[in-house]
Parts: C-alpha cells; sequence; structure tokens
C-alpha cells in the first residue's frame, strides 16, 4: 500500500513538474482602437483593449482581406499627429517573439485609397509597405521573428507622404528560443522578417490554429498553393490523411496537417521550379518541408533530386526517405542564399526516372538589428520634448537615431564605435516658434556637438549644466527670451568655435572665463541684451566687488532699510498722537469757552460790587480801623 501511495506520489509530482515546463507561451494581441477587450469568431480569440499608443485616431475599419482579424476599429495616425508615431508595449517578457501587424482602411469602402508606409521594431525597419497589398492575401500584415531584452517592445508606423498609417490589431506571441535556429551567424542581433509562407497542394489558406498546430509555433499563416506553374499539368496535388512523425517537434513546432499535402511533378514537367520576386541586395533564409506521402514511393532510392537555388546547387541527391528514416516522417532542409537580383528562383531537379515533391516553403528575410540610441541620451530628448512643448508635427517617437532613414526631425546622431550605440551629436530646432524652457537635463547630451535653438521664443536661465558638455562647439541660443546672467561654466567649453548669446534679455558681467577665452579662440555675439556688461562692444561695468563686499553691500543696505522703516514707524507714532491730542482738544473746546466767559463774569461781578462798595463809604465818610 505504501509502495502504491509513492508511485502515484511520484506520478503527480512527474506531471505538475512536465505541466510547468509546459507553461503556456506569453501572446498579447491587441485591438487597435478598441475602447475594451473583444473576442472574434470562430476561435473566440480574446483581443485587448487599445493602449501604449503614442497618438494617432481611433476609427472604424474596413476589413481588406479574409485572413484579416474580423475586428471592427483601427488606429490611424495622420500626419499632423508627426512622421513618425509607435506602440510602447511594457511588460513583455525577455525572449523570442513572433510579432505580426495587421493594417486596415479607414472607412466603409475599399475604394479608400490604400496608405504605404514604413514600419520598425525595436528601431529596426523591417518593412515598406507596397502598392496594392491591401489586394494580397499575404500582404495585408508584416511579421517578424525578434529577441526581446528590454521587458518591452516598440513598434514604429513611419509615413512616407502616400498616406496615414491604419493599424488593425498587433499580436506579439512567444516562441522558442532556438526557434528556426539556421546557421552560426544566428544570433540575437538577428531578425527574421517574413516573406512567404506556401502551403503545397490540397487545402485552404489557414493559420496554424486551424492547423491544430502548438501555440509554441507562433500561430503561423500558410498561404495555401495548388501549382507553382500557370497551367496545373506542370504539376500534380497530393494529400493523405496518415499520420506524418516528426512534424510537431521543438523547436519550431510544425503544424502536422502541413505535411499531409504537397506538390508533385509530372512526367511532361519533371522540375518543380518556384519564382518570387524579392528585394535585391539581401540574405534569405529558405526553408523546405518534405514528406514522402506518394504511395508510389517506398523506400530509399525510389525519389532522388537535387535542390538549385538562383543556378546554385545547394542540397544535392535529396532522398526524402532516407534523410528522414521512412516513409510519412517529416524533413526539413534550410539554407541561406544572397540575392543580387529581384528574383528568387528555387529549383527541384529529379535525378533520371524520378519526380520530385515538395510540401511547404518558407522564405524569410534575414535583416541585422540595429543599434540603439543610449538610453541615457533618449530620456534626455524625451524630457527636452516636454520642456520646449514640441507639438505633435515633431513625432519625437521610438528611437531618435534608428531606423537610420527615419531620425527625429531635429536630431543629428553618430555611431559610437567603442560603443556600438548611436549618440546625439547635433539638435538643430531653431526658428520653430518653440516657447518652453531648457531644462538641466539637456548636460546628459554628452556627445553634443552642435546646439542651435535660435529664433524661438524659449525663456528662462541658461543652465549652467550646459558647461559640462565639452564636446560643444556651436552654441546658438540667439532670439529668444533667456533672462539671468551667463553662467561662468561656459567657461569650461573648451571646443567651442561659436557662441550667440545675442538678443535676449540677459543681464550682468560675462563671466571673464567666457569673455576671455573666446576673445582668442571663437567668435561670439552678445549684443541687444540690455543688462549684459563687461567686455569690448558692450557698457562698462560699475566697479567690481568681492564676495565679502558684496555680502558688506548687501547687509549695508539691509540695514538701512530696517532703519527708514523704523524711523517712518517712529515719525507715523508720533504724527498720530499729534492727530489724536488735536482731536481731543477740538471736542473740548465748546467746554473751556463757556468756563472761561462764566470765569470773568464772576469777576466782572466782583470787580463791580467792590467798586460800589467803595464809593458808600467815601460817601459815609473815613473808615476807622481798630
Amino acid at each position: 500500500m505504501l509502495l502504491r501511495f509513492l508511485k502515484l506520489w511520484m506520478m503527480l509530482c512527474f506531471a505538475c513538474v512536465s505541466s510547468a515546463a509546459r507553461l503556456d507561451p506569453f501572446a498579447l494581441r491587441l485591438s487597435c482602437g478598441a475602447r475594451q477587450n473583444v473576442h472574434s469568431k470562430p476561435t473566440n480569440t480574446l483581443w485587448r483593449e487599445d493602449f501604449g499608443y503614442t497618438g494617432g485616431i481611433a476609427a472604424n475599419a474596413t476589413l481588406p482581406s479574409l485572413i484579416t482579424p474580423p475586428l471592427n476599429t483601427l488606429r490611424y495616425f495622420p500626419w499632423s499627429e508627426g512622421p513618425q508615431n509607435c506602440y510602447n508595449i511594457n511588460k513583455v517578457p525577455k525572449g523570442h517573439y513572433s510579432i505580426r501587424i495587421f493594417f486596415g482602411l479607414v472607412g466603409q469602402s475599399k475604394d479608400i485609397s490604400e496608405p504605404l508606409f514604413d514600419i520598425s521594431i525595436e528601431g529596426t525597419q523591417l518593412y515598406s509597405l507596397k502598392p496594392g497589398w491591401n489586394y494580397q492575401i499575404d500582404q495585408v500584415f508584416a511579421e517578424a521573428l525578434v529577441f526581446l531584452t528590454n521587458d518591452s517592445v516598440s513598434i514604429c508606423f513611419h509615413s512616407t507622404g502616400h498616406g496615414d498609417p491604419a493599424i488593425l490589431s498587433i499580436e506579439i506571441q512567444q516562441i522558442d528560443d532556438k526557434a528556426y535556429y539556421f546557421d552560426p551567424q544566428w544570433s540575437q542581433g538577428i531578425i527574421l522578417r517574413t516573406v512567404k509562407r506556401l502551403s503545397c497542394g490540397f487545402g485552404q489558406s489557414k493559420f496554424d490554429v486551424d492547423y491544430g498546430g502548438d501555440s509554441r509555433g507562433g500561430d503561423r499563416f500558410w498561404q495555401h498553393i495548388k501549382s507553382f506553374g500557370e497551367e496545373y499539368e506542370s504539376d500534380q496535388p497530393r494529400s493523405v490523411e496518415t499520420r506524418i512523425k516528426h512534424a510537431s517537434h521543438p523547436p519550431n513546432f510544425y503544424p502536422e496537417t502541413l505535411y499531409q499535402s504537397a506538390l508533385v511533378s509530372t512526367d511532361s514537367q519533371p522540375d518543380l521550379t518556384y519564382t518570387l520576386e524579392v528585394d535585391p541586395n539581401r540574405n534569405y533564409s529558405i526553408w523546405l518541408h518534405f514528406a514522402e506521402i506518394d504511395n508510389s514511393v517506398t523506400a530509399a532510392g525510389q525519389r532522388v533530386f537535387n535542390i538549385i537555388i538562383n543556378d546554385d546547387l545547394v542540397f544535392k541527391d535529396v532522398d526524402i526517405v532516407e534523410l528522414s528514416g521512412d516513409i510519412y516522417n517529416a524533413l526539413v532542409l534550410n539554407t541561406t542564399v544572397t540575392v543580387n537580383g529581384r528574383i528568387l528562383t528555387i529549383i527541384l531537379k529529379p535525378k533520371e526516372g524520378n519526380l520530385a515533391i515538395i510540401n511547404a516553403i518558407e522564405i524569410f528575410e534575414v535583416i541585422m538589428a540595429e543599434s540603439k540610441t543610449i538610453s541615457e541620451e533618449v530620456s534626455a530628448l524625451q524630457t527636452l520634448k516636454k520642456a520646449l512643448g514640441l507639438p505633435p508635427r515633431f513625432g519625437w517617437n521610438g528611437d531618435p537615431c534608428v531606423p537610420q532613414q527615419h531620425p527625429w526631425i531635429g536630431v543629428d546622431c553618430q555611431l559610437n564605435k567603442s560603443s556600438g550605440s548611436w549618440v546625439i551629436d547635433g539638435l538643430g530646432l531653431h526658428n520653430q516658434g518653440l516657447k518652453g524652457f531648457l531644462p538641466d537635463d539637456i548636460s546628459r547630451l554628452l556627445n553634443l556637438q552642435i546646439l542651435n535653438l535660435s529664433r524661438n521664443n524659449i525663456h528662462g536661465a541658461i543652465p549652467s549644466s550646459l558647461g559640462t558638455i565639452t564636446s560643444l562647439q556651436v552654441l546658438d541660443l540667439s532670439y529668444n527670451l533667456f533672462s539671468g546672467s551667463i553662467p561662468e561654466s561656459l567657461g569650461q567649453l573648451t571646443s567651442l568655435q561659436r557662441l550667440n548669446l545675442n538678443s535676449n534679455l540677459l543681464s550682468g558681467r560675462v563671466p571673464a572665463t567666457v569673455g576671455g577665452r573666446l576673445l582668442y579662440r571663437a567668435s561670439f555675439n552678445f549684443t541687444d541684451n540690455a543688462g549684459l556688461c563687461g567686455i569690448p562692444g558692450l557698457p562698462t561695468c560699475g566697479p567690481h566687488l568681492s564676495g565679502g563686499g558684496k555680502v558688506g553691500i548687501g547687509l549695508g543696505a539691509s540695514f538701512t532699510f530696517l532703519l527708514l522703516i523704523t524711523c517712518s514707524f517712529c515719525w507715523w507714532k508720533r504724527r498720530q498722537n499729534i492727530l489724536r491730542a488735536q482731536q481731543i482738544a477740538a471736542r473740548a473746546a465748546p467746554y473751556a469757552k463757556a468756563r472761561t466767559h462764566f470765569s470773568r463774569d464772576i469777576q466782572m461781578t466782583r470787580h463791580h460790587n467792590n467798586y460800589g462798595k467803595t464809593s458808600t463809604a467815601a460817601e459815609n465818610g473815613p473808615i476807622l480801623l481798630s
């Protein structure tokens, strides 16, 4: 009983470990322009609501193809939003991904002019839409296999002046880290852009989900093709329902159904030839799929052929049964070729008395991933974008230097050979009507050689941090509203050749470290700043005071100010007392006058009485005093 329990416990543990090892890969499907999550039929696929975009306008969508996801909205990016707009999606685990972008048409009619624009992923340009894409079943989307290393992905759309980019959906699906390993050059610096996926023989154009494919394969789209030639007599389709071994195995996880149909050449046309127009001067990784499903072949040696690509013998004496080990076994052959012209030709040429067979073809363009701009400098430019209030028409989104075909407006870049990263060596934003201020973060552009912000309405102080950009050769801040003094730190710019600060609101003495250095080593212009002084061509400054003298003057001025305040207060207090006394006296005046009159009357009465008494005495004779 105990032994049985232990066995059961071990089986459960093994099942848990196996389940953990088989966790579903990361997948994110975004419905552009949607305000809420939606599910699409018939697979009930979840599409997330729109997020992560840098601009654009949500609108109703017209679906250009039967394979386009059945979604009702899209996001389009008019030229007024800038020539470059992106989706920046975070919280994407590091790994290997299949990224697919579906395009749409704005409005309700397919007669609407199709937009033509460029697409880049992580700063590397992958694809340029070609005229007529909305009528080609496999050109309504762009797809690439990309390594993501920063827990995020940036997908950008670059206007080319031929309509506004319109994006219907974005799919990000994790695949095996070793998927489509093609040769020793394969690495994280390589991107594979899907050019063509063909399923040969009977069937319909489908996605892996319809083939019952493993989700680790990335849900690929396979375009069905019944014949390589214009006439079906050149080849014949075959199909079986027999199980195919070694199909859905890592790292590519091909759907088994892919190998259950094929094209077989005929006696009248023994060669199987496939041609495709491609972009010239590119490298292409080609994957050829085989399984011996023709019942006329039962053993090795019965079907042998060569594979020739653009006149080069790539695979000699291919025997599917021998190479795969048996009939109904999947076989995949891969090679990488350089195509100088515009035509890629694949020929399966059988040996005498044999016919050729093929089940599927995959063709990828091999693209070297672009180096990115140093993140510190990208962050500095984003801060500058906010501080200067750059209008949307600048389109400062994505990476400022890559793709190289679409750098940011006003930004000049240079590849730093030592670090392998792009750096910013020039900013030319003159005469753009900017009204913000110049942030201290400008100093993080340590490789800047030219900074021209002239003829704008930029205000505030000149950041002293500019003095740390020792590579600066040209600094032009003229015809703005800069105020305050010129930072002494500008004297540290030993490489400076031209300094224009004229026509601003600057004041104070031009620092000796600036004026003295420039007099001998560079041209300068400080004119039309009413408050500047100290060098030839500007007003003479007053006596130069030391720091202690300035402090003494400041303290003296403060004491004098306090003394004036005190005296003013005392004078005001005394004045108030005088006014109060006068008011009291004015109220008491009538009573005082009455008392005065009363006293005078009494005195006059007394005087009168005494006068009368004296007269009487005189009349009665002298009075004798004892």
